[in-house]
């Protein structure tokens, strides 16, 4: 089994600021499940929306919202080559002074 080291302000910060304040429980999931993954490739994921909410256990509406959230809080920043391609994520840290939203 494999250790997963998170920034402390993923816990104390951003748990309470999702789950209490937006009541959006869905939207942490989907961040911690984008961030893990995201981790393994500098920051970025290619993964369908049917991948997200198989892994993370929630409905692919609830996914979708979550993700609409985590755009507009600037969580995560996604991108798609066509309508039909799969998105590719990039799962933000601005909390950190050098996280930056990459140009497309």
């Amino acid at each position: 089994m494999s250790h997963v080291q998170l920034d402390s302000y993923i816990l104390d910060s951003l748990m309470p600021d999702l789950v209490g304040h937006d009541r959006r429980p869905s939207a942490f999931i989907t961040y911690l499940f984008l961030w893990r993954h995201a981790m393994r490739s500098s920051g970025r994921l290619q993964v369908s929306l049917r991948d997200i909410a198989d892994g993370t256990g929630l409905s692919k509406r609830a996914t979708q919202e979550a993700l609409r959230v985590l755009e507009r809080r600037k969580l995560v920043k996604s991108w798609q080559a066509h309508l039909t391609a799969v998105p590719e994520y990039h799962v933000l840290t601005p909390w950190h002074r050098d996280s930056t939203v990459p140009k497309r």
